[in-house]
């Protein structure tokens, strides 16, 4: 089946093909950080209104990219949710348009699901895994045994590691996008620097907290020696702090599950430091690790479509009465 996907679930307006027997045709992504940069976030009505303006335009190049006629689209797979109602709303509304229009059965896809399967666009790798999520919205450690099932292991119980980041920026003066901003800064400073706290919580917690590490740094830049630290070793051990607790959490669910390969996902799975400190964990660890290319950490419409065609060439279409949520399902 060819596919038709679209993702709009924070700030990026995405649009995709994915063919089953093809694989992947076009792969389109318009940004919103222009809109956001000045207000050091995202902003939610910005954001539904830069959806709207950007869904039209950036379909039609995926079409056209991967030279795909409507009459040629199987069916549209669309990110129902967790994100911004308002956001979802837009790509949702837009997909249910076009497979009335186009007598086409649309598939709702879950944005976490889409990304703990994303690395399957890339490379081949054996079920069962343990998958790390991590973005701006989400921190969770995930048991994948199959397309059709996945298990939540933890999660975070305050911020996500990717918020930690911007928060982290905004303390520091850096601007928006904060992630990027440290992981850049960082490679210029000394990691062990500055003694942040790594909250481990229990030692068999697969659950996160960063809300006292951001705190910690909000009390060591008002202190003498804050001030008087360089930035580029402020940012290179906060963000060693966060990604020391990432590694070894991830690590460890996947010593205790008996799973020898873990995944990465979402957007902070982009991040330099993360990237090489699991490998070389893993290594030590004899854990095998997939990581995605930095195009498919960010939010795509190309994982969209590439589950939604597995979706629909199952026949798991939805009903009329698809609709947006904002709150992740996965639960334990």
């Amino acid at each position: 089946m060819r596919i038709l996907g679209i993702e709009s679930s924070c700030d990026d307006t995405a649009a995709a093909v994915y063919d089953g027997s093809a694989g992947l045709l076009s792969n389109v992504v318009s940004s919103q950080v222009s809109v956001h940069e000045p207000y050091g976030g995202v902003v939610p009505e910005l954001a539904s209104r830069e959806h709207i303006r950007s869904i039209v335009p950036v379909v039609e190049r995926a079409l056209a990219e991967a030279g795909t006629l409507p009459a040629q689209v199987d069916g549209i797979a669309v990110t129902a949710g967790p994100g911004l109602i308002g956001s979802l709303l837009v790509g949702l509304c837009f997909a249910k348009s076009l497979a009335f229009a186009w007598d086409r059965p649309v598939c709702g896809i879950d944005h976490l699901e889409a990304h703990i399967f994303a690395i399957l666009l890339e490379r081949q790798v054996p079920f069962p895994y343990v998958a790390l999520l991590v973005s701006g919205g989400h921190t969770s450690l995930f048991r994948v045994e199959d397309f059709e099932s996945a298990a939540l292991l933890g999660g975070t119980r305050d911020d996500a590691a990717g918020e930690a980041f911007d928060k982290a920026a905004k303390q520091l003066g850096l601007g928006y996008p904060g992630g990027v901003l440290i992981d850049r800064l960082a490679r210029q400073g000394d990691l062990g620097s500055i003694p942040f706290p790594r909250a481990w919580l229990s030692p068999d917690s697969a659950d996160f907290s960063f809300s006292g590490l951001k705190t910690s740094l909000r009390t060591y830049l008002a202190s003498r020696e804050g001030r008087a630290a360089r930035v580029e070793d402020i940012a290179a051990s906060f963000q060693e702090a966060v990604v020391e607790v990432l590694v070894g959490k991830t690590l460890s669910a996947a010593g205790r599950e008996r799973i020898p390969r873990v995944v990465l996902a979402g957007g902070v799975s982009a991040n330099s430091r993360l990237r090489e400190r699991i490998e070389e964990e893993g290594k030590r660890a004899g854990t095998e690790v997939y990581l995605p290319s930095r195009a498919l950490c960010t939010d795509n419409a190309a994982m969209v479509a590439f589950l939604g065609e597995r979706r629909l060439s199952a026949g798991r279409a939805s009903g009329p009465d698809l609709n947006a949520y904002a709150a992740s399902r996965f639960s334990r």
